[in-house]
Formats: structure tokens, sequence, C-alpha cells
């Protein structure tokens, strides 16, 4: 059984206008997104920016409410529980966010930030609790003497392990990774990545690693998700969307992902047009008005996400 399961996940955001503020339309940020998280795995979700990959993170943990769909987490329907019951279960369920300067309290110190959700959430002594913190500040790389310092006192790799390290305070299951490099230099990426690497192996934690950096996803994700507009296009594991993509936009993005290699020469897919507004979505297929190989049924029906083999799913006419 699957630790985490979303089904036909969505978050519609209604638009509202005029002096009485009604209701014109919705955008729809997340439009039925369906997958599975094992233990002990990392997917990785990719995708253009506003695609609504984020959205998804936050829906999960419920920071915004779904529209509707399905959250199971270990057998237990996320959508059922009441406000107390799902404070229990946040325990289980962390995030690191994007920006490791704003997600971090400027008046409190590290380890005040640390032991914050400790103290909320576990019923142990003082003592314990600044042990565990000089244990977690360790074990991200940061030393437990400094944990009387402020977020402004540390670097942005360092303010980063800061929100690592809050995540492992209450030893989670499942800790969605919203982006949490791209803030970064890329010497510091490499660490930052190579540190949830070991935690995973260490700890058994699963990843719902959320980027849009092809490159960064691939070092570290088992399978890989990619959406358009909402919806998830493809879905396989990590080596078999970079070796033999199948659908055009994903074609497309990993056309652009540089090669560190001046002897390596890789045909670039070039899209035409702009990404339609998620508030009045193309009938059909969403990237049909892009795609370089859609034909008449691609603006009339939308594909279902289908199994071509191997686990390795796509939603394409093709």
């Amino acid at each position: 059984m699957a630790l985490l399961e979303v089904k036909n996940l969505k978050k519609y955001f209604p638009v509202k206008k005029g002096v009485f503020s009604r209701g014109v339309g919705f955008v729809r940020a997340v439009d039925g997104v369906s997958f599975t998280l094992q233990r002990g795995e990392t997917l990785g979700l990719v995708g253009e920016s506003g695609c609504g990959k984020t959205t998804v993170g936050r829906a999960i943990l419920r920071l915004i409410e779904p529209s509707s769909g399905q959250l199971t987490f270990n057998g237990q329907d996320l959508l059922a529980l009441d406000r107390e019951k799902l404070r229990q279960a946040r325990a289980a369920l962390q995030i690191i966010f994007q920006d490791p300067f704003s997600s971090l309290n400027p008046r409190m110190n590290v380890g005040e930030i640390i032991a914050e959700p400790i103290r909320n959430h576990l019923k142990i002594s003082r003592t314990e609790i600044g042990r565990r913190v000089a244990y977690l500040m360790e074990r991200v790389g940061l030393h437990p003497e400094h944990k009387r310092r402020y977020p402004h006192e540390f670097s942005g790799g360092q303010r980063q392990r800061i929100g690592i390290a809050r995540a492992l305070a209450l030893n989670p299951s499942v800790i969605i990774c919203d982006e949490p490099v791209s803030a970064l230099d890329v010497s510091i990426q490499a660490q930052v990545i190579n540190l949830l690497a070991q935690l995973q192996e260490e700890l058994n934690l699963s990843y719902l690693f959320i980027a849009h950096d092809l490159s960064v996803v691939e070092h570290i994700s088992d399978r890989v998700a990619v959406m358009y507009l909402g919806r998830i296009v493809e879905l396989a594991s990590d080596q078999a969307l970079y070796q033999n993509p199948r659908h055009p936009y994903s074609q497309a993005l990993l056309s652009a992902v540089p090669v560190p290699d001046p002897e390596i020469r890789r045909r670039q897919v070039l899209l035409e047009g702009d990404v339609p507004s998620p508030l009045k979505p193309p009938a059909g297929c969403s990237f049909h008005t892009r795609c370089p190989v859609q034909n008449e049924i691609c603006s009339r029906e939308a594909p279902a996400l289908r199994d071509i083999g191997d686990g390795h799913w796509v939603a394409c006419h093709r």
C-alpha cells in the first residue's frame, strides 16, 4: 500500500470582479492530479512556473483546502480529519519552503525555531528539547553552539539547513520539498541535495520534490511527474523519462536542459505561443495550442493519463 495516495486532486480559486465582488470564473490551479508516493521514495514534480506544482504540495498538507479529490496518508483520509486530528497528522507530514529567509521567523533565534514544533507536539522536558535541538542542528551540518543566533546571521544555504532541521523535528514520514534549492547558489544546491539524499537513506523518508530545474530533479528522484496547466501529462521512472520522454511537452522541457559537454549537441524543441490562462484553459488537450504534433482530436478531447508499459504514464493521443 502506498504511503501517500492522491486521487483526482483539484483546486479552483474563484475570480471576483466589480463593486459587489461577483464571481466571474475560476482559476484551475490544479485540475485532477493523481499519483502515489511509496515509503522511502522521492517523486519529482516538475513543470513551468504557474503550472500548479506548489499548489499541489500545499493542498496535500491542507495549508490550502482542496476543491475536491481524495488524499490518503498511511490509510487515513486527510480530508475527513477535524482540526485536532489534522494537527496530529501533520507531525508526520512536513514541508521545506522555497525561500530560506521568509520562512523563518526573524524574531526567534535558531534554537527557538527548531524547538517550536517539538514544544507544540511533544510533552518532553526543557532539557530533552535542548538535546533534540542540538542533535538536529548537528545532523544537518550546523554548529549547536550557534543556536542563539538569528536567521539574518546565517547564509542562504545555512538558513535552508535550519528549515530542514525544523522539518525533521517531529520524525516525519513524508516531507514536501517546495523548490528547496532554487534560491541557492549552484555549489550550495549540491550540498543541500546531498544532505537530503543522505537523510532519506538514514531515516527512510519519502519526498515530494517540487522543482523546475530538471537536472536537480534527475539527481534525487526515483520517479518524475511532469505538470502542465494544472495536470500531470507524464509520469515515469527518472531513467525512463530522461532517456525516452513520450509527451511532447516533456520532450521540449528536456531539450532545454543544458548539457555540460561541448561535444554533445542536443536538438532543441521550441514551443510556439504562450501558456494558456488557467482561467480559460483550451478545450481538449490543454497542450494542443503549443504542441508541434497536435491533430484534430487534440482540440476536441482531453487525453486520459494511461499506462503505456513499465509504469510509464502519458496523457497524449499519440
